[in-house]
């Protein structure tokens, strides 16, 4: 497997183009992390378990991600700055079909 490229837009409007490893059961909300893309506890707060929706993020583009789950789909129905193309990273896995995908981060809330 290899790294996927994925263009991600800062809470500060910065667009910072990263390699993703698809080969680490990563997903995007940790690549955020890893990258530093978020100021240290504004980003997955609750870990990963789609409690939290700090790192819910605007998908930009027509890329093939998994179907929302109903604990994701919850959660957005209950955070701030949601629009129709939010969906929460930690429920996104890094996979090779996430090669070109560009993402926002929401605003914190």
């Amino acid at each position: 497997m290899a790294d996927v490229t994925i263009k991600i837009t800062d809470r500060d409007g910065v667009m910072h183009e990263v390699q993703a490893p698809t080969d680490m059961s990563m997903n995007i909300m940790e690549v955020v992390r890893a990258y530093e893309l978020a100021p240290e506890g504004t980003i997955g707060v609750c870990g990963g378990m789609a409690m939290c929706a700090s790192c819910q993020c605007y998908v930009l583009n027509d890329v093939e991600l998994p179907e929302m789950g109903p604990d994701e789909d919850a959660m957005l129905g209950e955070a701030f700055y949601v629009k129709p193309n939010s969906r929460l990273g930690c429920q996104i896995p890094v996979t090779e079909d996430l090669e070109g995908l560009e993402i926002e981060l929401a605003p914190e809330s």
